[in-house]
């Protein structure tokens, strides 16, 4: 009798998913659906294809796209090649995932610009203090194909990045 049930059960579930196909038919599928069943590559090509589409993003040269979030008053200084700059920052993948985050520890951090990634490296140098911007880093400017921690190889990089202070080197 479960035998005999469970046979039934198949058999309906069978009929209802091949219901309205034809053989030789097409099923539309979305653009969420597609990037679902694309290569991790892909998917942070058409990310970028995309992402720049959006109204008030831009991209430099060599490909970092970025958004003025919070803009300046235009006085205040940006930082140099080689400054030390103190920043808040979220990073995350296209997927939303967030790798880290300094406003999850609630502590600002302040570094050297040329000890960071080179998406960094270009990206915050455009920046004045006080202000706030988003950049979408392609993985060849960010951690290439090697990845780090729990980033995979390949990705692109997400960062709002507000930028408090920086100190030219001496």
């Amino acid at each position: 009798m479960v035998a005999a049930l469970a046979l039934v059960i198949a058999g309906a579930v069978a009929f209802f998913m091949t219901s309205g196909t034809q053989s030789g038919s097409t099923v539309a599928v979305t653009p969420v659906e597609q990037e679902k069943t694309m290569d991790w590559p892909s998917q942070q090509a058409a990310f970028m294809a995309e992402n720049i589409k959006k109204p008030g993003w831009q991209a430099t040269p060599s490909g970092i796209q970025y958004i003025v979030l919070k803009a300046g008053d235009g006085t205040t200084p940006k930082p140099a090649p080689g400054s030390e700059v103190t920043v808040h920052y979220e990073g995350r993948l296209i997927n939303g995932e967030i790798f880290d985050s300094s406003y999850a520890r609630n502590e600002k951090i302040s570094f050297p610009l040329d000890g960071v990634i080179q998406g960094w490296q270009e990206g915050v140098p455009m920046m004045r203090v006080r202000e706030v911007w988003e950049f979408a880093i392609p993985a060849n400017l960010g951690y290439g194909n090697r990845g780090t921690g729990g980033i995979p190889g390949g990705s692109v990089l997400i960062f709002k990045i507000e930028l408090f202070e920086a100190k030219t080197p001496a």
